[in-house]
């Protein structure tokens, strides 16, 4: 083994360490856990909040964490290597506006930086999701931009409330 597969595999472990760690935090809702495994400069991205910027990505974290009341996180990770790592994840949990189950199955990729996470995207059926979340309005109207449009609306004005009231969130 040469010393250059030997640090290669040292920090492919230490990416995967830091993948698990944000899951095993996300599964206890340890929202500082799982901030504190993202670069200063790190962004994320999924079908409902759309790009959010390192500040952002921190305070969606801790409201969702807080949120939460039943709250189950399993996951995998598929793969990993020095700059990326890929996760399949499932979130299961009570729909607190409509008091809807959720089952939501998502495909994580990450891009890593030092060991952190530097770029941070989820992908998920906004349509299947919605079925669950928002009951009928969702089997109809989940697949329309109309509705997808109207649930980013809504997320984003929930966390930019929850900035408001978290300063220390706000950029």
């Amino acid at each position: 083994m040469t010393f250059f597969s030997l640090k290669l595999q040292l920090i492919e472990m230490k990416n995967m360490t830091c993948i698990e760690t944000f899951y095993t935090a996300f599964q206890r809702r340890d929202f500082v856990a799982m901030q504190n495994c993202y670069t200063s400069d790190a962004t994320f991205e999924d079908p409902a909040f759309g790009v959010l910027t390192a500040k952002q990505t921190q305070a969606m974290w801790h409201m969702l964490c807080k949120r939460a009341t039943d709250l189950e996180i399993t996951f995998e990770i598929i793969s990993e290597t020095e700059y990326s790592a890929t996760a399949k994840w499932i979130a299961e949990y009570t729909y607190a506006t409509e008091g809807t189950f959720v089952h939501n199955e998502i495909d994580a990729t990450f891009e890593l930086k030092e060991g952190k996470i530097f770029r941070h995207k989820d992908e998920f059926s906004i349509w299947k999701w919605s079925r669950q979340a928002l009951g009928l309005t969702g089997w109809y109207l989940g697949w329309t931009p109309l509705l997808r449009k109207t649930i980013r609306r809504s997320v984003l004005s929930a966390l930019n409330k929850f900035i408001e009231k978290n300063p220390q969130y706000a950029e």
